[in-house]
């Protein structure tokens, strides 16, 4: 399958230089090396700049309301579970109007792959601060800084007792091509968070993991089986200080690197 098997004839209407843009490029190049005909799957999606991406892809399609894009899915996948069902969700539809969904479909294990597009903030509705923002975060509706301390999906997803979850960049497309196509291979809820720029409303607000000049110092690409290690000469791995990680200095001669 190609992926322009996959792209809807509808015009792309992400900001220019959004990181939804690769989300959806990578999801197209993922479904067709998956190679499952499009009307064999369906986009479920809820309220926010991501959840248009149904818009944008040529399989079955259905943008439902804020924050029910779980309950939706769940619907449609276990009233035709030989349907593929992709949900794609950000972090404002899927982690606040929409959480008690969210970590229902991940407890009970309904065999759905989430795209949870994190850029921490309300996009669509321009500018508000999101369940994902940071601690004293200033938006237009914290002028003064926020004072709840934010989710961290993984740690949402693994308190629902969750089977599979994935963190991938936007601007690291072979490593959110290689999630996909993984989520779909696993059985069972699937979350993926796509860490993504929005360049109009948080612009640089995953650069310390993101830009490429400091990327290999601060992220760690796992692959089942290999070695932990990261940096950009690759000897850098981690270790536990009491109950902190620590970074650490590997000699890779050692016998426990081989």
């Amino acid at each position: 399958m190609e992926a322009s098997q996959y792209k809807s004839d509808q015009y792309v209407r992400f900001c220019p230089g959004c990181g939804d843009h690769a989300i959806c490029m990578a999801l197209q190049k993922a479904m067709a090396q998956i190679g499952i005909p499009p009307h064999q799957i369906a986009v479920i999606s809820g309220i926010g700049c991501s959840s248009r991406m149904p818009h944008y892809l040529s399989p079955y399609g259905f943008n439902t309301i804020h924050g029910r894009g779980g309950a939706v899915a769940s619907g449609v996948k276990t009233s035709h579970p030989e349907l593929t069902v992709w949900q794609m969700s950000g972090d404002g539809d899927c982690m606040a109007i929409g959480g008690n969904h969210f970590i229902h479909e991940i407890r009970r294990n309904v065999d759905l792959n989430v795209c949870v597009f994190n850029n921490r903030i309300y996009g669509l509705t321009k500018g508000q601060y999101s369940p994902t923002s940071p601690k004293g975060f200033v938006s237009k509706s914290s002028p003064f800084g926020t004072v709840e301390r934010p989710f961290i999906p993984g740690e949402l997803v693994l308190g629902a007792r969750g089977t599979f979850f994935a963190r991938t960049l936007d601007v690291d497309m072979p490593t959110t091509i290689d999630c996909m196509i993984q989520a779909h291979q696993h059985k069972g809820a699937s979350i993926i968070e796509c860490l993504v720029n929005c360049v109009i409303f948080n612009n640089g607000t995953h650069s310390w993991i993101a830009d490429r000049e400091t990327r290999a110092e601060h992220a760690i690409v796992l692959k089942h089986g290999e070695k932990m290690i990261f940096g950009k000469d690759r000897d850098k791995g981690l270790a536990m200080e009491g109950f902190n990680l620590i970074v650490v200095t590997c000699n890779l001669n050692h016998d426990r690197f081989r």
